[in-house]
């Protein structure tokens, strides 16, 4: 599977990307349907002092230092980092909004009133909550994150509950006429199928005017039974009629939803994994199908693979959310019509951007990344 990731690809997408602020500004996205409030943590190895400690660097850590409380229990120290909005939802939907596209995000951002995290999306984003808002420890380390969730609330995300306290027709309206629409955090939502079942049926027969785009996430479905992941992905294949489909999947992911469909996997190698992609495309039959490592992203249209590596980032600030920045830049390069491989760039370069600074990216903030790439 060849790098694509070049300078001069670098180039005709910053050029591109400046040449469609304009254009940026006058599209649309309708997004939901989680929230959570998310606490980023590091979990405490040894302390020095009261303002000193040293982490536990690595996950194994994490995993040894509970298996060692077998028999005899233990505490383990989480130090907060950060408390900030979260769901796949929002951190999306945040980011498309940052880069200038007029959102509007429904979902479970604190019922009946808004959570104070949120203030700062809803100043720039038509937000509307119908739910009380998940909770997420996001415990942080090198080689990746374990996310300890309260999700209980988000049980009265369901289509009653849509069109009585956001209302039927703004619904309709919203997904009938946006230029992008994004549903993800399909596991935490118990109710998500049933809700696409219902706009399939009852909405999406009606749609006129030329096809738009619609994106997919799952967001880790081990939890979900291989029944339910089945009617997920059908109901996702199905939208393809309507739309055209996207489905992100990270490597752990692309992984479970290969073993659901009965595809050969388990060779991770850049290769193994564009094979099993391949085969879990054809298997959709959608439009794109993405997966996400964390050092490079590709994407699968039309049966080709082009893959692109992110930038190198030695010491992140910030790694929970780096899914869904990769998700709206793939997104915003799709809506600008962009060939794959740039689709991909504009992906990991949105989630490296975020992941060394811990904030979303601006257009601009994209357009100085590409040309002056960090090695």
């Amino acid at each position: 599977m060849p790098e694509m990731n070049t300078p001069e690809l670098r180039e005709r997408v910053a050029s591109a990307l400046a040449e469609s602020i304009d254009t940026v500004r006058a599209m649309t996205a309708f997004v939901g349907l989680d929230g959570f409030v998310d606490e980023i943590t590091h979990a405490v190895d040894t302390r020095q002092n009261a303002n000193e400690y040293t982490r536990l660097q690595l996950i194994a850590d994490f995993g040894d230092r509970i298996k060692q409380a077998a028999g005899k229990s233990t505490n383990i120290e989480m130090v907060n980092q950060k408390t900030k909005l979260g769901g796949n939802g929002p951190i999306m939907a945040n980011a498309l909004a940052t880069f200038g596209l007029k959102v509007t995000y429904v979902g479970a951002l604190g019922y009946p009133n808004l959570h104070p995290v949120f203030k700062p999306f809803a100043a720039r984003a038509d937000v509307h909550s119908i739910a009380e808002s998940g909770h997420t420890d996001a415990v942080e380390f090198q080689d990746g994150k374990v996310m300890l969730v309260k999700s209980d609330s988000l049980r009265d995300v369901n289509w009653a509950n849509i069109q009585e306290r956001f209302g039927r027709d703004r619904f309709q309206t919203a997904f009938c006429q946006s230029t992008l629409i994004g549903f993800v955090n399909w596991t935490m939502i118990p109710a998500m199928s049933d809700i696409w079942e219902s706009l399939l049926s009852e909405f999406c027969q009606r749609l006129q005017g030329p096809r738009r785009r619609i994106f997919f996430d799952l967001a880790d479905p081990q939890k979900r039974s291989a029944e339910d992941i089945q009617r997920a992905l059908k109901l996702i294949h199905r939208f393809q009629e309507f739309f055209d489909v996207t489905l992100g999947l990270n490597e752990k992911e692309a992984g479970e939803i290969a073993e659901v469909l009965g595809v050969a996997h388990g060779d991770f190698s850049r290769d193994g994994l564009a094979k099993t992609g391949r085969e879990i495309y054809c298997k959709l039959n959608i439009d794109a199908l993405v997966i996400h490592p964390v050092t490079y992203a590709f994407a699968v249209r039309d049966g080709a693979v082009a893959a692109v590596s992110g930038p190198r980032v030695a010491k992140p600030l910030i790694t929970t959310g780096a899914g869904d920045h990769f998700n709206s830049g793939f997104c915003l390069g799709q809506l600008l019509g962009l060939e794959t491989a740039a689709c991909v760039l504009l992906g990991v370069s949105t989630s490296g951007y975020y992941v060394m600074t811990a904030q979303s990216p601006t257009l601009a903030d994209l357009i100085e990344m590409l040309r002056h790439w960090p090695t």
